[in-house]
């Protein structure tokens, strides 16, 4: 994977991390109500799930440049389309509230994983986005399992660290995310349309 490329995705990255979304929230419910350090089985199981699904697109992908040499391209202007759209819901979307938190009993941290993972396994648009996603950055002339690995561990690193701060610092960060979310969603959501405008056009 190309140090540029690399670079910007890992700038995508962040920012798509820093969105609130289900893992980001079930880590912070999570840390809240069972501390910072047993909230790292949930993290871990979500990272699983989302580099499963992570696989799974970049195994549709591949199957795709097989069959086409020009399927890149128009996967790349598709997902651009898609991931503008994301951003139009996303700036449209009210802001992130926690509920069902008044369950503070101590669970067992197999099935604090056990949630984590289906959290992002059950997600459907988690593979549509990672379809729309990833081809922004592949370069079909390098191998696709290498990249697959540099996307999935770079990934896997911001997304875990992100939601452990999150569920370490949950009693301080809820009140402000149902306080300024909308204002929060409404930046993330131009920085998605803005990117998905113009990553297709990156060489």
């Amino acid at each position: 994977m190309a140090l540029h490329l690399w670079l910007l995705y890992l700038t995508a990255v962040i920012g798509l991390s820093l969105t609130p979304g289900p893992n980001g929230l079930l880590a912070l419910s999570h840390g809240a109500l069972y501390g910072h350090r047993r909230a790292l089985f949930t993290v871990a199981g979500g990272l699983l799930g989302f580099v499963v699904l992570m696989a799974l697109s970049m195994f549709g992908i591949g199957a795709l440049l097989q069959a086409s040499a020009d399927a890149l391209t128009l996967l790349k202007w598709i997902g651009g389309a898609y991931l503008v759209w994301l951003g139009i819901q996303l700036w449209r979307s009210p802001p992130l509230r926690l509920t069902n938190l008044d369950d503070a009993t101590a669970r067992p941290g197999a099935q604090l994983f056990r949630q984590g993972l289906f959290s992002a396994l059950s997600n459907p648009k988690v593979i549509l986005f990672f379809g729309a996603f990833l081809p922004q950055f592949l370069d079909p002339q390098r191998p696709l399992w290498l990249q697959f690995a540099a996307m999935a561990l770079t990934f896997a690193l911001v997304e875990g660290i992100v939601e452990y701060v999150l569920a370490r610092l949950a009693h301080r960060i809820r009140p402000w995310l149902e306080r300024s979310g909308k204002g929060f969603n409404r930046v993330c959501g131009g920085l998605f349309a803005a990117m998905g405008a113009a990553l297709p056009t990156v060489r």
